[in-house]
């Protein structure tokens, strides 16, 4: 039986700053006003602003 080492393949890490930055982009392209998808992509972003802070 041989052993082979995994390979685990995750997304670079982006900084708290960076992942606000985002979410201040969002926020300025809808004028306040987050539609159902736009609220599922700021869940996502706040949940990634908090693991990353």
């Amino acid at each position: 039986m041989s052993t082979s080492p995994e390979i685990v393949l995750e997304r670079p890490k982006r900084t708290a700053a960076e992942v606000n930055e985002e979410i201040r982009a969002l926020w300025s392209r809808t004028g306040g006003t987050l539609n159902v998808e736009q609220r599922r992509e700021y869940q996502r972003l706040v949940t990634e602003w908090a693991a990353a802070s």
